[in-house]
Parts: structure tokens; sequence; C-alpha cells
């Protein structure tokens, strides 16, 4: 179903309040919160034994990142000098990478092992075997989104420690007060793509936000834009027709846009607080096929499903 731009404008932010730009992760409750997000989308879910899989990594997410220990951040001045160029703080490319998010992904791989479906348990199993140089080759290679084909089992795990270890940095309080970028369909953390976006509930409900793909930090994008190329006058949406989906009714829908042909999807928590822009979006896979198929190119990954694994390791269909 297409639903025209007008009639899904949704609520006004409350009167007197001003939106902030940038939202940085919430370290206490953000995995935690999508980890419960995730058990809830499992229970009948057709895919639900690897949405249930992916609850526990990020329950192992949660643990790891209330734990994380201190770590390099960009210095006063470096920061300074990235606002001033309208850069990120935290470059996703380029950011010299504290061999922590290493020990996470030792971590993931070992609490996950006894969990993990049958079929993933021998990737998880070969993971503390892989050297420290292939390890960061395949860092770059997620951080660029450029997925080495050969490793696609691997690389949601591997994205799934650079998440931690990045959502520890871009929470510190010395990396708030940032600013939107010059290019508004990149985070102004770390310069990495959307997921998804977020129409906000409570005090700022109707307010559309970015969701990050690496830090989970949150930036202000206006809704009417499209968040490729930022035209206003080609956005539309789908829907999937009936329950089917993996979430109810409303709560996801593919932004489209027919000036560049992209599209992201928007996640609702006007509808439902508790929608998660990683969690929703991967029990709704069905509609990804639909947009695609309808000839709409995606404009962010989702890190923990990589093209090239879902056929042989994503339980379900």
């Amino acid at each position: 179903m297409n639903l025209p731009q007008a009639a899904a404008a949704g609520a006004a932010l409350q009167q007197g309040l001003e939106a902030p730009a940038v939202l940085p992760p919430a370290p206490a409750s953000v995995f935690a919160d999508r980890a419960a997000r995730f058990e809830r989308l499992a229970d009948g879910h057709a895919s639900g034994d690897w949405l249930a899989f992916l609850a526990r990594l990020t329950r192992t997410q949660h643990a790891l990142l209330q734990n994380h220990p201190p770590a390099d951040l960009p210095s006063g001045t470096a920061r300074a000098l990235a606002l001033s160029h309208g850069m990120p703080a935290l470059p996703a490319n380029g950011w010299r990478r504290n061999p922590v998010w290493r020990r996470h992904l030792a971590a993931l791989a070992e609490g996950l092992q006894t969990q993990a479906p049958e079929v993933l348990r021998p990737v998880l199993a070969g993971l503390p075997a892989i050297g420290e140089a292939e390890l960061e080759r395949l860092a770059d290679g997620v951080l660029r989104t450029e997925y080495d084909p050969a490793h696609s089992a691997r690389l949601p795990f591997v994205a799934a420690a650079l998440q931690v270890y990045w959502t520890w940095m871009a929470a510190q309080p010395a990396l708030a007060g940032l600013a939107r970028l010059d290019v508004p369909g990149v985070c102004p953390c770390c310069g990495s793509l959307p997921v998804a976006s977020v129409i906000q509930a409570g005090q700022y409900a109707g307010v559309r936000y970015l969701h990050c793909s690496l830090c989970n930090t949150e930036w202000n994008l206006v809704r009417a834009n499209c968040t490729s190329c930022g035209e206003t006058d080609k956005v539309s949406y789908r829907v999937l027709e009936g329950a089917g989906g993996g979430a109810p009714n409303g709560i996801v829908r593919a932004e489209v846009c027919d000036h560049c042909h992209g599209y992201l999807k928007q996640m609702r928590r006007d509808k439902d607080a508790s929608a998660d822009p990683v969690a929703d979006d991967l029990a709704t896979l069905a509609l990804d096929i639909l947009v695609d198929e309808a000839g709409y190119l995606r404009g962010g990954p989702n890190p923990l499903f990589i093209p090239g694994s879902a056929g042989e390791h994503r339980p379900g269909p």
C-alpha cells in the first residue's frame, strides 16, 4: 500500500518545545530495550528463532556496554575542528580503533556459543582463531559497508562488537553538543548511515530522527525530506497489507522517494513506544522485499543482517 506524504503527517511537537538536533544513545537502556523488543517480536513470528537469538545477542551487547573499560576519545581540539568543518567527531572510517572491540567480539562468541542455532555454532567457535589483522580487515569492511562474502556469517558478530564500542564512545559526556552535518543523511557522531528513522513519542511526539546503524546516535531530520536526497515533493510510504509482516500494522513503513529511488524504513514510536529501529527492521524483512521489487534501493544498512548470510544462516523464510 502506498500512502501520500500529506496523509502521514502525524502529531506536532508539543508547544514551546524545541527538539534537540542530536540525541546521544542511552547506555543504560539502548541494548536492553532492543533485546526486549526482539523477544516480543519473536513470539509467533515466522523467523521467531532467529529473532530470539538476536535478543540474546543484544542482551550480551548490553552486558558488555555496562562493563566497558575506558577508551580514548577525540581531544577537545579535535572535536572543535570536526565541528567547524562539518565532520563527524568519531568517524567510523579513519578513527583509530581501540582493540577493546576485539575483546567484545571474543566475549560475544563465548557467551553465545551454547545459545546459538546449530548452524551458527561453528561460526562462533571459529571467531577466536581469526588473527588480529584479519579481524581488523573485516571490521574495515563492515564500517565501509563493503562486506566480504567469504565471511558473511561472521560479519554480524563483528558488527555487534563494533556497535558496543562506538555506542560507548558516543554516550560519553565529552561528546555532548554535536550538531547536524552538512550532509544530513549521515550520523553527526560517526558518519555512518542510518538503519531507519524514528517518529518520536512523548515530549518530542511527531518529530522524526534518523537512527545510526553503528553508534545508536539519533539526529533530527524534517519529516518531509527524503533521507537520501533531501527532496520533499516525491516522498510517499509503502506498508505491508495485513498483520503478517512481523510488526503490528502502521508501526513500520517504508519511506520511498521517486526522485532518487531510495527508501528507508520508518518506525512509529508515536504508535508503539517500544518500537526499535534495529529490531523492528529485522522483523519486517518482507517489507524490504516488497519495496525492492518495486525498484527502490535501501538507503542504510542493518549490520546485524549482512547480505549473503541470510540464506545459509538465518532460520525461517
